[in-house]
């Protein structure tokens, strides 16, 4: 008994905390994210999509790049650290990269020829959308927290009116810019209605990201 103690108690020691075997559940879920990713550019290169190669390479490349920036640097104190606190943030980062892999995969199904997104199912962007204001309006609110922790004074509710507005500000600009973008762009063609329904949906994603921060704490807590 005493040698096979000795022998895990050496095993332990051995074994660093932060090792791939003792990876943390969230950055598993993103490593698994970018695998999806890795399916969708497999898939561009044999479908010849030179525009979903560009796509799985860059979100590829920003999901790699933030796990590799949290293993080798500490978050950065001030206003810059505030800034950059949702990518330094693993949680945050994964409920990212889980919207970068649904979005990417609905835009060419792996394996397939299918683009859900802009020909084959329209209505998928309903789920991009909902997925995206969730990613969007996390991102904000831990940004106006790293604030409000160096000195930008606001209450919780402040916070949450403040986030909300930013929030809205991004997403009515972005159905904007599609809109304007429709004579240059073919495959952007969408209707006022549409266009609505991208911003119900923005919103339900956001207001998800509300109930998970001020009634689970995740991935970060709203204090206040």
């Amino acid at each position: 008994m005493s040698r096979s103690l000795s022998f895990r108690q050496l095993f332990k020691e051995a074994l660093p905390v932060n090792s791939v075997v003792q990876i943390k559940q969230e950055e598993g879920i993103v490593w698994v994210s970018v695998f999806v990713i890795f399916l969708g550019f497999l898939t561009a290169l044999h479908n010849h999509r030179l525009d979903h190669i560009f796509r799985t390479l860059w979100t590829m490349g920003l999901l790699t790049g933030l796990m590799l920036v949290q293993r080798t640097f500490k978050p950065p104190r001030g206003v810059i650290g505030a800034i950059l606190r949702p990518f330094f943030n693993v949680r945050t980062v994964m409920i990212l990269a889980i919207f970068l892999a649904v979005h990417v995969s609905l835009v060419n199904v792996p394996f397939t020829h299918y683009d859900l997104f802009h020909k084959d199912w329209r209505n998928a962007d309903m789920i991009s959308h909902f997925l995206g204001g969730l990613t969007l309006w996390l991102m904000i609110a831990e940004v106006l927290v790293g604030l409000s922790e160096e000195g930008l004074a606001m209450s919780r509710r402040e916070a949450v009116l403040y986030s909300f507005l930013i929030f809205y500000g991004l997403a009515l600009g972005w159905e904007v810019a599609e809109k304007l973008s429709e004579g240059s762009i073919s495959f952007i063609q969408e209707s006022t209605l549409n266009k609505v329904r991208d911003v119900i949906m923005d919103t339900l994603g956001a207001f998800l990201g509300l109930w998970l921060v001020t009634r689970k704490g995740y991935p970060f807590e709203l204090a206040g």
